[in-house]
């Protein structure tokens, strides 16, 4: 009978318009939840008998269409390890589910989130609000590679940056052509390999007008041996007036002597051995720059000594100061020695259909068959959406749309109740009839 078919009709329109009602009110509760997708609502019309001659009613449901692939606002934020993607692609995170001797257990399972409000907990981990470890690619402390056949949680465990011996120092000065003093003397500063700061002295004398005599001390205690360092005078098949012509000695190690027609820009460099007291004797390489250049050590005119440039490549002892992240997704050790090291990278996770994820408390999201294989991608390539740092996504909920959906809902499920209540009053009639 229609009048029945008409109420469930109407039962089942209720039923689908709370179902409505009710993604509405997550929406509108998760408007300020980072990272959160909002779920919007499909109808789907289920037929009973359906002819050219009859329709017989039939019923609707209610089914989520979930917006994992809406971008939310991005907004900067205070926190320096704050994260955002901009375009497509999830953060891989990463859940506890247990600690062994203070140290975390993770669930097998692969989870995935656009919540990027990432902190450091107690144990180093980089954590977001709802309590996901965020994963990376390792990367080698050593030679800086980075392993992508490997994701798992970011810890930072190298608190220490350890010292690194001095083994180069590169000068960079102008010799007067006609000092005012002789001889002339420079301090270098370089580490031993325990990071102890010590003072190598040069102390330059002027042989005759295009040759100096080069004597080291270090800390005090002269080294045994000199050098002589030859400049260009611009004749024909030297090197040019004031440049370096030629690097000789006895005592030291020093470079292959200049080429006349190499176009190959060719160092000048003496080397020396000095011992710190540290039990092992030190090797460091003096670079003077290129023969013929003047980019390095000259002689040019002038009765006083000019330091140019002064680099050299040791290290003293760091303590860990903070972690910040790169566009590139680079996650990155600070230490209070001005250095620096790069620990993991973020990759950026895609799916070919990401509105098909499995949700998951947290405003994360696990893979399903319907959103295939997810792909890690360096960020900003392949289709992978580029990382924002210092920022956070928020929620792609518009308020302004909810309330117009709410308002619809609400009219629709007014309307089938009153579609119920008249069913009842005709189905009423027609048992009254029989009085």
């Amino acid at each position: 009978m229609s009048l029945f078919g008409a109420m469930n009709t109407a039962i089942s329109g209720l039923t689908a318009q709370s179902s409505a009602f009710g993604n509405i009110g997550d929406n509108v509760a998760n408007s300020q939840t980072v990272g959160y997708k909002r779920v919007d609502t499909n109808f789907i019309d289920y037929l009973t008998t359906s002819t050219s001659k009859v329709n017989g009613p039939g019923a609707v449901v209610a089914t989520p269409d979930y917006v994992n692939d809406v971008q939310g606002t991005i907004t900067q934020t205070d926190n320096t390890l704050g994260l955002a993607i901009a375009g497509q692609g999830f953060f891989a995170v990463s859940q506890q589910n247990g600690e062994v001797n203070n140290i975390p257990t993770f669930n097998q399972q692969q989870f995935y989130s656009r919540a990027g409000d990432f902190h450091m907990n107690k144990n180093g981990f980089l954590v977001n609000s709802a309590g996901y470890y965020l994963n990376g690619w390792p990367v080698d402390s050593n030679t800086g590679l980075v392993n992508q056949n490997t994701l798992k949680p970011i810890q930072v465990t190298q608190t220490v940056y350890n010292p690194v011996a001095t083994t180069q120092v590169t000068l960079s000065a102008n010799l007067p052509a006609t000092p005012a003093v002789s001889p002339i003397q420079s301090d270098v500063n370089v580490y031993d390999s325990l990071g102890k700061l010590h003072t190598i002295t040069l102390n330059w004398t002027q042989n005759a007008t295009n040759d100096w005599a080069l004597t080291m001390s270090a800390d005090g205690t002269a080294l045994a041996g000199s050098a002589d360092v030859q400049f260009g005078t611009g004749a024909a098949g030297s090197t040019p007036a004031g440049t370096i012509s030629g690097v000789t000695s006895t005592d030291f190690g020093v470079s292959p002597a200049y080429q006349p027609g190499n176009l190959d820009a060719q160092p000048a460099w003496l080397s020396f051995n000095v011992d710190f007291g540290t039990g092992t004797t030190q090797p460091i390489q003096l670079s003077f720059g290129s023969y013929g250049l003047s980019s390095g050590l000259t002689q040019y005119a002038g009765t006083q000594y000019s330091l140019r440039g002064l680099t050299q490549n040791g290290v003293p002892p760091g303590a860990f100061s903070s972690v910040s992240t790169e566009a590139s997704g680079n996650m990155v050790v600070n230490y209070d020695n001005g250095q620096s090291r790069v620990i993991a990278q973020v990759p950026v996770v895609t799916f070919n259909d990401p509105d098909a994820l499995q949700r998951q408390d947290g405003q994360a999201f696990t893979a399903s068959t319907g959103s295939g294989t997810p792909l890690a991608e360096s960020a900003g390539s392949n289709g992978a959406g580029t990382l924002v740092t210092q920022s956070i996504e928020s929620s792609n909920v518009d308020i302004a749309s909810e309330f117009s959906k709410l308002i619809v809902a609400q009219q629709a499920y007014s309307a089938n109740t009153k579609m119920v209540t008249t069913a009842a009053q005709m189905l009423q009639q027609t048992i009254d009839m029989k009085q």
